[in-house]
């Protein structure tokens, strides 16, 4: 059953303003329009949080990420599969975008790996310590770089931040309408979707003009895993950093020269098989400095804790005054209040 909304019109009025769609009352298919589709999927390489131990904490209170796991974030790939289940029925192309440092195209080669025809890695020391958004700014200038765009697909958030942000952002830095909270798709018809999507206590169908940004649900659908055979043909896929550290690492005596020719003569092979997966920095997507990197974050972390639980069993406070001001006591001494 949807979720009971408003009838006065105002839901509506709120939505399109703000978003760009319009609520529709029921979600019967639209006829399929005669058009592919150019899809453009943003993925991030994030720490497993789910695997937090003492050591993922600096002794300044900031995350300490080369202590943690590092995957495909979990919606991410509930974007990517349904960009790719779109080219499935109507055509079109697959691009993955990721921005981070150069180990992030590990999450590239997986999107190749489960059908992306493209994949992109943005990564440039000036865009570190990025907020969402300024994450949102410099993927929209990518966007930009790619050039024609049907589609925009991000996961919900990130599990390393929660906030839901950058999706909204980038569609509000490129000027394109968003749909949130993504289900599946009722229709695309020319130059139009119907999408359902969860609004929390059940669901509504909206329909939004093309070009269209989507944030897509972890219960949107059930992401494909790698297939064999794109494994195998692009397990070699390499940016042109990696190549360079790979180089380097298997050659740490040999002259400068000589590292040089042996990744030339390894850089000519990968473009022969198409296998050079692109990097670009803030100068080739025309980014303005000012709003990447900590200059373009306006958001400051106050403070970061670790709250380790350590104690088994529980501890009964008598329902006094005395009993409540101890407990408060503690809990400062254990620093669990500040």
């Amino acid at each position: 059953m949807p979720a009971e909304l408003p009838d006065d019109g105002t839901l509506d009025l709120l939505a399109t303003a703000r978003y760009g769609y319009r609520r529709l009352e029921s979600d019967r298919p639209l006829r399929s329009g005669a058009l592919s589709y150019d899809c453009i999927v943003c993925v991030k390489q994030v720490p497993d949080t789910a695997n937090v131990a003492v050591e993922a904490m600096r002794e300044d209170g900031t995350v300490n990420r080369g202590a943690l796991p590092a995957i495909f974030n979990p919606e991410d790939l509930n974007a990517l599969e349904a960009a790719l289940e779109v080219r499935e029925v109507y055509g079109g192309t697959v691009t993955a975008i990721s921005m981070g440092p150069p180990t992030a195209a590990e999450v590239l080669r997986e999107c190749i790996y489960r059908g992306a025809d493209q994949a992109i890695l943005i990564s440039d020391m000036r865009a570190a310590a990025s907020d969402t958004l300024a994450t949102g700014y410099i993927l929209s200038q990518a966007v930009r770089t790619v050039g024609k765009c049907d589609l925009i697909f991000c996961g919900r958030q990130a599990i390393d931040g929660d906030t839901a942000q950058v999706g909204p952002q980038l569609a509000e830095k490129l000027g394109v309408p968003q749909v949130t909270y993504f289900e599946r798709f009722v229709a695309l018809d020319g130059r139009s979707a119907r999408i359902r999507r969860n609004v929390g206590n059940g669901w509504e169908v909206v329909e939004a003009p093309l070009p269209l940004l989507v944030t897509v649900l972890g219960t949107a659908n059930e992401p494909r895993p790698p297939a064999a055979r794109r494994v195998m043909q692009y397990k070699r896929a390499r940016t042109i950093d990696e190549l360079a550290r790979e180089v380097e690492a298997e050659m740490p005596d040999a002259p400068d020269e000589r590292r040089e020719a042996e990744q030339a003569r390894r850089l000519e092979l990968l473009q022969m098989n198409r296998l050079v997966l692109p990097r670009w920095d803030l100068d080739e997507i025309n980014a303005d400095l000012q709003w990447c990197g900590l200059t373009g974050s306006p958001t400051k972390v106050h403070r970061v804790q670790s709250i380790v639980l350590t104690k088994e069993g529980y501890t009964q406070v008598p329902p006094t005054e005395e009993g409540i001001r101890r407990m408060i006591h503690e809990l400062i001494v254990d620093h669990t209040l500040g």
